[in-house]
């Protein structure tokens, strides 16, 4: 059986020389690769308990969605800045180079919910933790955050170092 790091393919020299890109889209695009992922991540969140499941613009969708229906939990959408149809709040956050605006409809987080964070990646922690700013200022209590994919060498764990955060694959560079 295939470990899910043999999923993954890494690309090096992209975006730029010395950078090693890891591609998720081969974990997807395997039925085996798809299902070991969100197993691993189910499997790393086990002892949690929570009553919602929040994930982000678009991946963090792909396996948010999964994890909370094995759950029988809602799925909370945090997406970019003008997508969401009805009354939100927002957060701006710095990225590499700019901002960018995340929000989520008002109401889709109630006071004292414990809220389970789900991404594709973790690489400097700014867009996670935004996403626990975002569920804070709605009363939520993020009880952990599971990523698929951790790059350990951009220091997003310690950007976020007040909360639990698994990751089914660690990568130690950036």
């Amino acid at each position: 059986m295939k470990k899910l790091e043999d999923y993954v393919v890494s690309i090096p020299d992209f975006p730029e020389e010395g950078i090693i890109f890891r591609d998720i889209t081969s974990v997807l695009q395997d039925a085996e690769g798809l299902q070991l992922a969100v197993d691993t991540m189910q499997e790393l969140v086990k002892d949690l308990e929570f009553d919602v499941v929040v994930g982000a613009e678009s991946r963090g969708f792909i396996f948010g969605t999964p994890i909370a229906y094995n759950h029988k939990k809602p799925f909370i959408l945090i997406r970019k800045k003008g997508k969401l149809p009805r009354e939100t709040v927002s957060i701006d956050y710095e990225l590499e180079y700019g901002t960018a605006t995340i929000e989520m409809h008002k109401d889709s987080i109630q006071k004292g919910q414990k809220v389970l964070i789900v991404d594709d990646l973790i690489a400097t922690g700014g867009t996670t933790e935004a996403m626990i700013r975002l569920v804070e200022q709605l009363g939520g209590e993020v009880v952990g955050v599971v990523v698929l994919m951790e790059l350990a060498g951009l220091k997003g764990r310690e950007r976020i170092s007040g909360y639990r955060l698994d990751s089914a694959i660690c990568y130690e560079g950036k």
